[in-house]
Order: structure tokens, then sequence, then C-alpha cells
């Protein structure tokens, strides 16, 4: 368990000479964000490299690959829709310490890890902790998928919040935080980024729950 390379800083283009040019830049930058929804600062949040360390050394054996952070990261902006199209933020969740699971119904190892998830969230979820499951699916009859599948599997605490823009996923291969599926995130309860997890993990086991409870523990 190494930590993750901390995100690496964007050089400022140069302003342009040309002032048509700047205002089309301006204008791309407009759309982009809408289109986003998810651009905010990479370092919104205190670093907490102390309480990163905590979840680290809890996450052994299965959960060997977690990564504590704890670099100021913070997702509480991280802009998703529930399965109604209700737009939602992680933000919404304020005050739970948070697992956010990024998947997609294409995705094999991503499929073979939400009934330990779900597990999880059964045993776990309350007014400290919750598992928010985000799907990704895109394209025509992504969110069809998506139901489907969680349908099939008959997942109590996994409910259905997807983001089919794919633009929060965007948004941590943009801060170097996840390159694939699935991705997990452990967010403290202001939506601050503590560990990552690349790939998937055996959630429902006894070092699945040592982490979830290091995590929780450091609520308070």
């Amino acid at each position: 368990m190494s930590d993750t390379n901390a995100a690496k800083p964007v050089a400022p283009r140069r302003w342009q000479p040309y002032a048509a040019m700047g205002v089309a830049g301006l204008g791309v930058a407009i759309a982009s964000w809408v289109y986003l929804g998810n651009a905010a600062s990479a370092n919104s949040c205190p670093v907490q490299a102390a309480q990163a360390q905590i979840v680290d050394a809890a996450a052994v054996g299965e959960l060997a690959a977690v990564n504590g952070t704890g670099e100021g990261r913070g997702y509480a902006d991280l802009a998703f829709k529930s399965a109604d199209g209700t737009e939602m933020t992680l933000g919404d969740f304020s005050g739970k310490a948070l697992l956010v699971n990024f998947w997609a119904s294409w995705c094999v190892p991503c499929r073979e890890e939400m009934p330990a998830l779900d597990a999880i969230a059964t045993e776990y979820n309350s007014d400290k902790f919750q598992v928010v499951p985000i799907n990704l699916d895109i394209g025509e009859g992504g969110l069809a998928k998506a139901e489907e599948f969680l349908a099939e599997g008959k997942f109590e605490n996994l409910p259905l919040y997807a983001d089919n823009t794919f633009a929060a996923f965007d948004r941590l291969k943009r801060e170097a935080v996840a390159v694939g599926l699935p991705a997990t995130l452990l967010l403290d309860p202001e939506g601050c980024e503590l560990a990552v997890l690349q790939g998937p993990a055996e959630w429902h086991s006894k070092d699945g729950r040592a982490v979830v409870e290091a995590l929780i523990g450091l609520r308070g």
C-alpha cells in the first residue's frame, strides 16, 4: 500500500493576443463547464495525512490495494442523477462517511463486486456511513441495462445513481485518481477524499469491514 501520486498541476494557458480567439475560448470553457458539471478545484479540502494513514493502515489482505491519500481533493459537488432523473451531488450525503463506487454493467469486475458492496451497505449503511454506487453506462439503453442488472441481482441497498455523461469519472481521470472501472473513493463526511481503490475488492470480508470501520471511526 503506497500513497497514490498527487495529480500533476496543469500549467495555465497563456493569454491569447487576439480578442476573437479569447471570446471563442471563453465560450468553449462555459460549454465545457455546463457539460461536465464536475470541474471543481482539485484541492478543495484540507490535507488530512493522519486520517488517510489510519484508513491505509487498516487496508490489508483483501483490501491491500486501497491507498490512503488525504491530499485535499474534495467531491461534495460531484454531480450525477437518481433513477428518476433528479439531479444530485455527493453533498446530498453530507454528514456521512462515504464509499463511492463507480461501475458499469459491461464491466465484469464491477458486476462481480456488487454483491459484496450490497452486503456491506446492508450491514453498515446508517446516519454515519453510506455506500453510493454511481453507474457509468452511456449511450442508448445504458440506463436500462444498469436497471436490469440491479433488478436481477435483487440488491437491497444499491440504488441506481447514474452519470451517463461520464463526466464524473472524467474528473477522476483528470485528477489522476483513477483510470478504469471499477474505482472506489473513500470520503469523509465533508466529501473529502481519504483513500482510493483502483479495481475490485471483496468488501464483505473481515478486511473489508476493517476498512469501513476505520473510515466510520474517523467521523467521531
